[in-house]
């Protein structure tokens, strides 16, 4: 048997628990004692063992102290000898340095002066130089070598650099700049030649005078010069075209009217839409070729050169291209192509009220955009080789046209928005209408259900025109346009719930049935309505409460949609801060780094540099304050509790409570009505009459006005079966369904009862056979509510038991309940009522 020691070793060792565990490994058949015995020979065996392996090595440690003691000993002597030898050395440095420091000093100062006399021999060099080579430009230039020339001109630059700011050379000065302009205009004519002919070999020779004399800015100039014609031609055929159009469609329909030629047509006029890929192919095919030839004549600048031509032929044709595609926005609308106007004109307000920003300008504006979109991406695979901010400045150009449409786009998305909103059929019922049924009222809240989707439908779509044509960069202004536009609908919506209310004529039977002050026309006029009321037959009733139903159905739809919506455009704002963050950090590099910085030396930029090409970071990266406003934005709608459309959000919950509150008006309208005038009834004040004949005694009937509330509040559920059914169109909804039912139905029930309190309570004196009867009608009310599972509130079941005691029992049994199952306040009051006093 192996005994295990390792248990030994642990903190929480418990000398039983291990015991039991070893007796427990025996052989069923060995006997108990004979194991333990074995076990306690091992345990003494091993003990043994260890206090000898102890004993050895305690001895053996004893023997090696001494050692070891001997050893520190001699370390520490040689420490003391090392660290005195080493303050020696320290000692004869500082000497050394004491005595030969002024020698250094000297030395330094014959070596300054050795430096001085150099410098003033080249200069005396350099200015003899520049003597006789101002004497002698003269007839290099006469001879016609411009290179030599060139290597004239720079020498003689060189030598007035050497010789600094001196007053007897300032007319060589003079004289060098003068030549250097000479220069520059004699290579301008060979250059330009070369250039058209595609001379390489010329070229390349005029471009090293430039260079040699300082003039990079010349070799761009006339290179840019050169080739701006052709494209630039390009530009204004199509604009001389489409006005020798225009003119001739004219005289034409002139020539038509005075010789009433009606079947003849106009001369068709290419749209600027059209046109314009077609102007990108050719640009683009001519900047190909381009890029291959300088590749050849200027193999130093080509990737300077022609992104500096397509730059420099964008800025040229950059106020007509914004007028083009101003006019090419208003071509896709008849109203605005008639006046010949675009989007621009009609922010300015130059345009008629009646013509608005809608949604085929916008359309039109973004096809553009795309279309240079498109263009754009060839650009940037084509100057790839570029550095990045030199490419940069490339497609910014490139996008510049569409700058004016960017900055203004909050503005035409709030417009073509407010457009949409104001087309959708969402008239009120007009209260004007005589015998207005249900039917106008469902059909009213049809049009309010059908108008969400619509809505949402149209705010999802200027979602993603705004990522479409900015890229994300005008997402701050998207917001505040999607929330106003939110405000304008969910306004409509309210003004509705306004018109309904008249029309239910919720309000002026409130008002009648509350304690209000009215003037003499309000009270006509309430009255009249509550004349209409009475003679409205019951299927007009429920018309009314299944279409007031139907309105909760359009509250909730809208608080889902737009629920669903603010998180969708939440997601979008999270993925924008992720894409923007890499885009415009990405683009923000230090301009005099090198091409390799830029480059993952294959020709292809890095993740970063292309992300920094992205549309929105080409407009943010040079608007710091845009910028910071924008990534603000977006990174407070990470924030679980933001809300992306913060005033609409609270509309909406407004628009929820107010179609509750008209909900809970209509339903509990015929309440009201019935309920109306109640404490005024004449049965409270009635005496029995006396007769000389025994005449038998009745039991009392519930009185019309309850009897007709118990039975609209047992009919209620069946109405509110549709609109249950409607929500519980799956089994997961049919919970949900029933609570819905369930619950509108204890708040008209809850308010029928605490309407009927009110009105006992204004109930100023009841007889005995008034208290009967009350006390009838309140059982008969109070089973109503027993078969809606709602109880009876101890109130209404005071005013019960108070008024069916009679009265020579009422005052003991208010005495002798202590509020246990009255409530004193209201047993008092009917005490008070019926006369009685409980001093």
């Amino acid at each position: 048997m192996m005994v295990d020691l390792s248990s030994f070793s642990e903190e929480k060792f418990d000398p039983k628990r291990w015991i039991n565990g070893a007796v427990q490994q025996r052989h069923p058949q060995d006997p108990v004692e004979k194991h333990l015995v074995d076990l306690e020979m091992k345990l003494q065996m091993v003990s043994e063992e260890i206090a000898s392996s102890l004993e050895e090595q305690s001895s053996s440690a004893l023997l090696r102290v001494p050692r070891a003691s001997r050893d520190v000993l001699r370390l520490r002597d040689d420490a003391l000898s090392l660290r005195s030898s080493v303050a020696n050395i320290l000692l004869f440095l500082k000497k050394a340095e004491g005595s030969s420091a002024e020698s250094i000093a000297t030395l330094a100062k014959v070596d300054t002066v050795k430096r001085r006399m150099e410098a003033a021999y080249e200069t005396l060099q350099d200015a003899a130089g520049l003597t006789q080579l101002s004497s002698t430009v003269e007839d290099v230039f006469a001879s016609g070598d411009l290179p030599r020339a060139a290597e004239t001109l720079a020498n003689m630059r060189h030598c007035l650099t050497a010789v600094g700011e001196v007053a007897e050379f300032a007319n060589i000065r003079k004289q060098l700049e003068v030549l250097e302009d000479r220069l520059d205009s004699m290579v301008q004519p060979r250059l330009t030649d070369a250039l058209n002919n595609k001379k390489v070999n010329i070229a390349q020779e005029m471009r090293g005078i430039l260079i040699r004399i300082g003039r990079f800015k010349s070799l761009e100039s006339y290179y840019t010069k050169v080739h701006l014609k052709p494209i630039k031609k390009l530009w204004e055929d199509f604009e001389l075209r489409q006005q020798s159009n225009k003119l001739a469609n004219e005289n034409h329909e002139m020539g038509r009217v005075s010789s009433n030629f009606g079947s003849q047509s106009g001369l068709p006029i290419i749209s600027f839409s059209r046109w314009l890929p077609n102007f990108y192919d050719e640009l683009l095919l001519y900047l190909e070729q381009e890029w291959k030839w300088c590749t050849l004549g200027f193999p130093e600048d080509y990737k300077t050169l022609v992104p500096k031509l397509l730059i420099e032929t964008m800025s040229s044709i950059g106020a007509s291209f914004i007028s083009h595609v101003n006019l090419a926005t208003g071509d896709v609308v008849p109203e605005t192509k008639a006046l010949a106007k675009g989007i621009l004109d009609i922010l300015s307000g130059d345009l008629p009220k009646g013509v608005k920003i809608q949604t085929k300008h916008l359309e039109a504006l973004i096809e553009l955009h795309n279309i240079t979109g498109s263009f754009a991406r060839n650009i940037q695979h084509l100057f790839s080789e570029s550095d990045l901010h030199i490419l940069l400045d490339t497609l910014k150009a490139v996008y510049l046209p569409f700058e004016t449409f960017k900055q203004r786009y909050g503005q035409m998305e709030r417009g073509v928005l407010s457009g949409g909103i104001s087309g959708l059929d969402l008239r009120g019922v007009s209260t004007r209408i005589k015998g207005v049924q249900g039917v106008e009222l469902s059909e009213t809240v049809r049009r309010m259900e059908e108008s969400i989707p619509q809505v949402i439908l149209l705010l999802e779509s200027a979602t993603e025109r705004c990522i479409s044509f900015t890229g994300g960069s005008e997402a701050d202004e998207l917001i505040l346009a999607l929330d106003d536009v939110t405000l304008q609908y969910i306004s409509t919506l309210q003004g509705n719930l306004k018109s309904l209310r008249a029309v239910c004529g919720i309000d002026l039977v409130v008002d009648t049935f509350g304690a209000r002050k009215e003037t003499g026309s309000d009270r006509k006029e309430a009255a009249s309505h509550a004349r209409k009321v009475d003679f409205m037959s019951n299927e007009e009733e429920w018309s009314f409460v299944q279409g007031a139903l139907q309105i909760l159905t359009v509250s909730d739809c809208l608080t889902s949609r737009t629920s669903v919506f603010e998180a969708s455009l939440r997601s979008t704002l999270a993925r924008l801060s992720t894409n923007l963050s890499s885009s415009v950090y990405g683009s923000s590099l230090d301009h005099n780094q090198s091409h390799v910085a830029d480059n993952d030396g294959n020709g292809e930029f890095s993740t970063a540099g292309k992300a920094s090409l992205d549309v929105a970071a080409l407009r943010l990266v040079d608007a710091p304050e845009k910028a910071r406003r924008l990534f603000n934005l977006l990174e407070q709608s990470k924030d679980p509790r933001f809300h992306a459309l913060p005033l609409a959000s609270q509309r909406v919950a407004a628009f929820a409570d107010a179609v509750n509150e008209l909900v809970y008006d209509v339903l509990i309208l015929k309440v009201r009505q019935h309920f109306n005038e109640l404490s005024r009834l004449p049965v409270w004040s009635s005496v029995e009459e006396t007769s000389a004949h025994p005449v038998p005694s009745f039991s009392a009937y519930p009185q019309p006005y309850v009897t007709n509330v118990g039975e609209y509040l047992l009919t209620l559920p069946q109405q509110l079966e549709p609109l249950a059914e409607g929500i519980s169109n799956s089994e997961a909804n049919a919970e949900e369904a029933q609570f819905f039912a369930t619950e509108w139905m204890f708040k008209v029930a809850e308010g029928a009862t605490a309407l009927y309190i009110e009105q006992l309570r204004g109930i100023q004196k009841i007889t005995d056979r008034g208290a009967q009867q009350l006390s009838v009608d309140i059982e008969y009310l109070s089973n109503v509510l027993s078969a809606l599972s709602m109880p009876t509130p101890l109130v209404l079941s005071t005013f019960h038991t108070c008024s069916s005691t009679p009265t020579d029992q009422l005052k003991e049994i208010v005495k002798s309940d202590s509020g246990n199952q009255l409530d004193i306040p209201t047993a008092n009051l009917v005490c008070k009522m019926r006369g009685l006093r409980l001093d």
